[in-house]
C-alpha cells in the first residue's frame, strides 16, 4: 500500500554529521528564551506607559523587569523603549496585564518564584489600573 522510502533521510544526516552533532536546546533552555521575551515585551509595555502616565510604581516595575530579562539572557541587558506621548493607557495596561499573564504561566512552569511574584504582583497592578475604583462608580451615579 505504501512504497518503501528508498533514500537516506535529509533529517538522520547533514553533509554526513551524525544528528547528534546538532546543538539541541532543553526544555528549561527553551522556557527561559520564552519567558525573557515575555518579560521583554512586558517591559516595551510598561515603558511606554512610563512615557504617558510617569509613577514610581512603574519606573520599579521596569527596573525589576529589566533585571530579570538580563538574569534569563545571561547578563546581556533589555533593549529598552523610548517612551511616546502618545497612546491609550487603558489599551497599553490591558496589553501589559495579558503579557504578564503569559509570563506567569512560563514562570510557573519553569518554577520560577521571582518571576512569578513580579508577574503577578504586574497583572494585579494593571487591572487595577483598568478597572475603576468603587469611589469613581460612587461619583458618576445620581443620587
Amino acid at each position: 500500500m505504501y512504497e518503501p522510502i528508498r533514500s537516506k533521510s535529509v533529517h538522520s544526516t547533514m553533509a554526513g554529521a551524525a544528528s547528534s552533532d546538532f546543538p539541541h536546546r532543553s526544555r528549561e533552555e527553551e522556557l527561559d528564551i520564552q519567558l525573557a521575551g515575555h518579560l521583554a515585551a512586558l517591559l516595551a509595555v510598561t515603558d511606554e506607559l512610563r512615557g504617558l502616565t510617569p509613577s514610581a510604581d512603574l519606573d520599579s516595575a521596569a527596573e525589576r523587569l529589566a533585571a530579570q530579562v538580563a538574569r534569563l539572557r545571561g547578563g546581556r541587558p533589555p533593549l529598552r523603549a523610548t517612551a511616546s506621548a502618545t497612546g491609550d493607557p487603558a489599551a497599553l495596561h490591558r496589553r501589559a496585564h495579558t503579557l504578564a499573564g503569559r509570563a506567569l504561566v512560563v514562570a510557573a512552569s519553569r518554577a520560577d518564584t521571582a518571576v512569578a511574584i513580579l508577574t503577578a504582583g504586574r497583572m494585579d497592578a494593571h487591572a487595577a489600573a483598568i478597572t475603576p475604583s468603587a469611589d469613581a462608580d460612587r461619583r458618576c451615579v445620581a443620587p
